[in-house]
């Protein structure tokens, strides 16, 4: 009785193993044809891609916020050094 050979993964895969007749040599080995079905894997590429940010559109949205931010800021005129008091005109 001959063996066929086959990795664990594919084990699954044989589905009809038969012998032939042999050729005319003084051997006690039968030829062995097997029948695999496997299924190969469908590769998705490119198709959940995240779309790229725009980094000139970013840039000039965090400049308008931070212009906004030392206008409003530069409106409020408070020449003391006490934190507190600056913090509350802030608010």
């Amino acid at each position: 009785m001959d063996y066929i050979l086959v990795k664990h993964r594919f084990r699954n895969s044989v589905e009809d193993v038969q012998t032939l007749p042999g050729a005319d040599i003084d051997s006690d080995h039968n030829l062995l044809v097997a029948k695999v079905c496997t299924g190969l894997k469908k590769i998705i590429r490119f198709q959940n891609r995240r779309p790229q940010w725009d980094l000139e559109k970013l840039y000039i949205q965090k400049q308008r916020v931070h212009d906004t931010l030392e206008e409003k800021l530069g409106a409020i005129g408070c020449h003391s050094g006490n934190v507190k008091v600056k913090w509350n005109n802030i608010k």
